[in-house]
């Protein structure tokens, strides 16, 4: 932020937009989730992104310019290349008579202003607007894949002079792949052998996109090319393989686990994308409430005892663990931990790879670290009773443990720990909380227009006594639904957002536990004590135009949530 946090406290007091107990809850939440003044404003929804901007603006005497409400032309844009665009934060958004209008996070950047003004030789006018903003609008710069690839072919066999696809430029192809499903964010590269062509295919979000198709004849140099970066043998084409790429993307390192899978038409290529950005995330930026960041921080303070993450795969489990590790990682406390496969490093964690070749299971792994003085210990997931039995020893002599199940929801976790042959009791004394989770797609801030629903209609799908609770007794319930634009692919939905349930075991939920009482009634029980359902929790992202109703009714089974 362009002013600091002691003076942004006075202007938001100042401007009567917060009380003195506000500013202390504000500064509690900033402080406790190690973002900004000005992050944590937003995030209790005491102010607005753009109106923060505004407000900064006005304080400074900047121009505000919100790039998301104004069109800007190509031949503007491209006044700035786009690597300097990147690193400067800075986009060209408009041309008059007195020169270049330029959108900054910091206009007080002389240095910058002075580098635009000699390359354009023309007049710069800075503009302030929110980095936020900046970074949703640079996809301006991009062009569409497919067009890409067709370019780089034709430029290539015209420099060589030659139709034969033998000159393709492979290398060139591989890394454009790479780069751009980067900076779509997404996870996984589907390469898939068909059988006149090749499609290449992005997970985004959870959702996949076909984004290129390959002329058929190029698959099997594109794989070789895989397969020769991830030190995979090329011979091979009978056989699965299993490898990893580590490169260097816009300053960030790029760790890629990579599969090879015989098909009928071919060999089928995924690209896992792990970045080291998702290292700094934090319980809030994956979408935490503050009521339920606070029983995981009262949780995670407690020198021994259990904390459970559980949800199916891709809800975001293990990046929820690796927020918890970040904030514990001191040079006080010694963390190990034993995870198949290790996703991200962390430096200052002792991180073990199961490696079931050499016998180094998750409950063998676990036996070898109790051994190692650990204080904090993350188990990549409990499959089985011997990592159950273990791990919950391990709670109960003194370690804080950490690991994930797999659970429809909070609850159900416990009965499937003593399932598993734990003791009900050592479940009750080890287990301090139990989070479940889902990641449900953003609605494109770019493209976002607000519509309704009629309640009646609703009721068919989710209780009504839950409409009311989250929306009223209104008969036209508003929302928000993403038009579709060039930033989301046309899908009205850009980035993800978690929704939890913290059930914390308290003395009751603990009773009833060592009576072997089923899920339902001890979530009803965690309900009345105040615990809030993924559903209610999604139900409010709706209400605050973070996601649409039908995104909710995708990832949550409502009568899972809701039977009794």
């Amino acid at each position: 932020m362009l002013l600091p946090d002691s003076q942004l406290k006075q202007l938001v007091a100042q401007k009567g937009l917060v009380n003195e107990k506000v500013l202390e809850e504000v500064s509690e939440l900033a402080k406790n989730s190690s973002i900004s003044f000005g992050e944590a404003l937003v995030e209790k929804e005491i102010i607005s992104d753009e109106n923060l901007g505004k407000l900064t603006a006005e304080f400074l005497k900047y121009p505000f310019v919100t790039l998301g409400k104004i069109s800007i032309p190509d031949e503007i844009v491209h006044v700035i290349p786009e690597r300097f665009a990147k690193k400067q934060n800075v986009i060209p958004f408009g041309r008059d008579k007195d020169g270049i209008k330029v959108a900054m996070s910091d206009p007080s950047n002389n240095h910058v202003l002075e580098m635009i003004a000699k390359k354009t030789n023309e007049n710069i006018t800075a503009y302030l607007a929110t980095e936020k903003d900046i970074h949703n609008t640079l996809h301006i710069y991009r062009k569409n894949l497919q067009k890409t690839f067709d370019s780089l072919l034709k430029e290539e066999i015209g420099r060589t002079n030659t139709t034969d696809s033998d000159e393709a430029p492979i290398a060139k192809i591989v890394d454009l792949l790479i780069e751009y499903a980067y900076e779509d964010k997404a996870s996984d590269i589907h390469i898939e052998p068909e059988e006149k062509n090749s499609v290449v295919r992005f997970r985004i979000d959870g959702i996949l996109h076909n984004v290129l198709y390959v002329p058929k004849i190029l698959n099997d140099r594109i794989i070789t090319r895989i397969k020769v970066l991830a030190k995979l043998r090329t011979d091979e084409h009978m056989g699965p393989q299993d490898g990893k790429i580590r490169i260097a993307v816009d300053h960030d390192n790029l760790d890629l686990r990579v599969s090879i899978l015989p098909v009928v038409d071919g060999e089928k290529a995924v690209l896992r994308l792990l970045t080291s950005s998702v290292e700094h995330l934090s319980l809030l930026d994956l979408g935490m409430n503050e009521k339920d960041l606070k029983k995981v921080t009262e949780a995670y303070s407690k020198p021994y005892g259990m904390i459970l993450s559980t949800g199916p795969t891709g809800a975001g489990k293990t990046t929820a663990i690796y927020a918890i590790l970040k904030i514990l990682n001191t040079k006080e406390k010694n963390i190990t931990t034993i995870e198949d496969p290790v996703e991200y490093r962390i430096k200052g964690v002792n991180q073990i790879q199961v490696n079931t070749k050499a016998n180094l299971t998750f409950a063998n792994g676990l036996r070898s670290i109790l051994r190692q003085d650990p204080n904090i210990i993350f188990v990549g997931e409990i499959r089985d009773t011997e990592t159950a039995a273990i791990a919950v020893n391990a709670a109960l002599t003194g370690h804080l443990v950490l690991s994930t199940l797999h659970t429809n929801d909070a609850a159900t976790a416990l009965p499937r720990l003593i399932d598993m042959r734990v003791e009900p009791f050592l479940v009750a004394s080890t287990v301090n909380v139990i989070i479940a989770q889902r990641l449900l797609r953003r609605i494109c801030e770019m493209c976002r227009t607000q519509t309704s629903i009629r309640s009646e209609e609703l009721a068919t799908h989710i209780p009504p006594e839950i409409i009311t609770k989250n929306f009223g007794p209104e008969s036209e319930i508003k929302t928000y639904i993403g038009k579709g634009c060039k930033l989301c692919h046309y899908t009205g939905y850009k980035g993800r957002v978690g929704i939890f349930e913290v059930l914390e075991v308290t003395k009751d939920i603990k009773k009833l536990i060592i009576e072997k009482q089923d899920s339902d009634v001890i979530a009803r029980t965690a309900i009345n004590e105040g615990m809030t359902t993924m559903l209610d929790d999604g139900l409010k992202r709706v209400s605050q135009g973070i996601t649409t109703i039908e995104e909710v009714l995708r990832v949550i089974k409502v009568e899972d949530q809701y039977e009794n």
